[in-house]
């Protein structure tokens, strides 16, 4: 049976996981590492990144169908909160392939039964509930600004946001407010997951790791996010179907950018 360790280590319990001081350079690795490895099963990675078009085009008409507009960016936007749990099984492919095991999408998804899925799901909470704080502030920010309910009409949303002085303040405080949110999962989910698939330390100690390579790191650790978002921001523009690449690619070079900034432990291959 999988023992339940969430905030406390398994086989690990006294390892603290050491980070290293990174260079942009390091950055260019991971994103070069990143697209070989989706190359090299395009197929499989394709079938798993067009579960997020999929679940964005989902969000829209839900949107729609609610005449809840003024969620559909906080909702396609958020949806990035929760993306690096959702990536799970790209990390895995590349954990896998740096091992010479079997990287199917069926060998992928075989990753919801390791050991250490307790705490990797805790840390998937854990954004669910910053998506969750998004979309409420989000809701709160324009009720404040527009009033209760929401416009009619596509067309009618985007005159208010484009053609009023309340919507200038809507993309100005929204903007802000969702890097204040996106700045916050960063720092302490950017290397948390692919940690905890690779050394099952449990939650609390991935977060913080993820917390001490940023405090070591910021700017770099920035310049990442930047690059996350602009990538992100350019395969959703062709109706989310640019997504089925972008995200499987840079799902896998978080796995590299993983192993450029957390000393193996030892016995574990770099």
């Amino acid at each position: 049976m999988v023992g339940f360790h969430v905030l406390t280590a398994g086989s690990e319990r006294l390892d603290i996981p050491r980070v290293r001081s990174l260079r942009l350079s390091d950055l260019g690795f991971a994103l070069v590492e990143g697209w070989r490895d989706f190359w090299r099963r395009p197929s499989h990675l394709a079938f798993l990144g067009l579960l997020y078009p999929l679940v964005g085009a989902a969000l829209a008409v839900w949107s729609s169908g609610n005449n809840s507009w003024p969620l559909i960016f906080p909702l396609v936007s958020g949806f990035a909160l929760v993306g690096p749990f959702l990536a799970l099984p790209i990390y895995e492919m590349s954990r896998r392939q740096e091992r010479g095991l079997e990287t199917s999408w069926l060998a992928a998804f075989g990753v919801f039964r390791s050991p250490a899925f307790a705490s990797v799901a805790a840390v998937g909470v854990m954004m669910l509930v910053f998506f969750t704080l998004w979309l409420m502030t989000a809701q709160y920010l324009y009720e404040s600004l527009f009033g209760p309910g929401s416009p009619p009409s596509l067309a009618a949303f985007f005159n208010e946001v484009f053609g009023t002085p309340e919507g200038f303040s809507l993309m100005l405080w929204g903007n802000l407010i969702g890097l204040g949110f996106a700045v916050v999962v960063l720092s302490t989910s950017v290397v948390a997951i692919p940690l905890l698939l690779d050394r099952d330390v449990g939650a609390a100690i991935a977060v913080a790791t993820s917390v001490r390579l940023v405090l070591r790191n910021p700017l770099v650790v920035a310049a990442w996010g930047l690059i996350v978002s602009a990538v992100l921001l350019l395969g959703a523009l062709p109706m989310l179907i640019g997504l089925s690449v972008v995200v499987p690619m840079l799902g896998h070079a978080t796995w590299h950018l993983y192993r450029r900034a957390v000393v193996p432990h030892a016995g574990i291959q770099a």
